[in-house]
């Protein structure tokens, strides 16, 4: 699987809360920051805080842009794998809300 080998600084990632069901986890991006390669275990929901401008890479080597604006949401299941960067000028924070 392709992976880039960037020199994007991390975003931060500040857990909120957890227990037997849910885990809730805030990201703040810098522009250009990234999450870093990786695969979700459990489905999960994003909700923005600011409006986003998702740069996300994916497994074959192609990127797409999604742009949500602040308070809105979206769902995946387990098992998406990918890299999420900032991909705008200005930061973005979402809150991400996983079901165990």
């Amino acid at each position: 699987m392709a992976r880039s080998d960037t020199k994007r600084s991390p975003a931060a990632v500040v857990p909120l809360f957890e227990n037997e069901r849910f885990r809730s986890v805030r990201f703040d991006f810098a522009p250009g920051a990234e999450t870093g390669w990786h695969t979700h275990g459990l489905d999960y929901v994003i909700t923005t805080i600011t409006p986003c401008n998702f740069l996300l890479e994916e497994p074959d080597g192609t990127s797409r842009t999604v742009k949500l604006g602040a308070g809105e949401s979206y769902q995946n299941a387990c098992g998406v794998e990918h890299n999420v960067i900032n991909g705008g000028d200005a930061p973005m924070s979402f809150v991400e809300l996983e079901i165990k």
